[in-house]
C-alpha cells in the first residue's frame, strides 16, 4: 500500500499513526495492496478555502475526502480486488482539536485526527452517512476499524467517539 501523509498544516501531528490507521482500515476493507493514498494536513485557511471551492459552505471543516478511482471493497466472491489511485484525504488539526475536546469522551487531536481518517477512508471506498441507515452502516465500520487498529496496539480506554458530521 502507497501512502503519503503530508503536513502542510504548521501543527505537529502523529503522522506515523495517520499512516498506520490508514493502512490498517484499507487492509481492513480488503482494498488492493498496490493501491495508492494521499493524506494531506492542513491549517484552519486551507481548509476552509477547499469547504468553500468544493462544498460551497463556510468555515473549516474537520475532513474532506476527493476520490480518484472510485474504488470499492471487492465482494465476498472477488478473489483479488482491482488496484489503483484511492485520492486524498484532507485534515485539519484545528478542527480536530476542538472536536476532540468537545466530544462525549473528551480525546487528543491525535485521536480524532486518526478517527478522521479512518472516516476519510470509507468516503473515498463510496461510504456517506447522508441517510440514517447509511450512517448506522458507516458509523459503525468506522468504531470497529478505529477500535480494531486501537486493540491491536494496545491502546486503552474507550475509543474516541464519532464527531464528524
Amino acid at each position: 500500500m502507497s501512502i503519503d501523509v503530508n503536513n502542510e498544516s504548521g501543527t505537529e501531528v502523529d503522522e506515523q499513526a495517520i499512516l498506520d490507521i490508514a493502512r490498517y482500515a484499507l487492509a481492513r476493507m480488503r482494498i488492493h495492496p498496490l493501491s495508492e493514498l494521499s493524506v494531506i494536513v492542513v491549517d484552519a485557511g486551507a481548509m476552509e478555502q477547499l469547504h468553500i471551492q468544493w462544498m460551497d459552505l463556510p468555515g473549516p471543516t474537520d475532513v474532506m475526502s476527493f476520490p480518484m478511482d472510485e474504488l470499492r471493497p471487492p465482494s465476498k466472491d472477488e478473489e483479488e480486488p482491482p488496484q489503483g489511485l484511492l485520492g486524498d484525504i484532507v485534515l485539519c488539526p484545528e478542527v480536530a482539536t476542538k472536536q476532540g475536546a468537545e466530544a462525549p469522551t473528551q480525546h487528543s487531536m491525535d485521536e480524532e485526527l486518526q478517527l478522521l481518517t479512518v472516516h476519510g477512508v470509507l468516503h473515498l471506498l463510496g461510504y456517506d452517512h447522508e441517510e440514517p441507515d447509511e450512517k448506522a452502516e458507516m458509523f459503525g465500520l468506522q468504531a470497529a476499524i478505529v477500535d480494531g487498529w486501537r486493540a491491536e496496539r494496545g491502546l486503552t480506554g474507550p475509543s474516541p467517539a464519532p464527531t464528524v458530521s
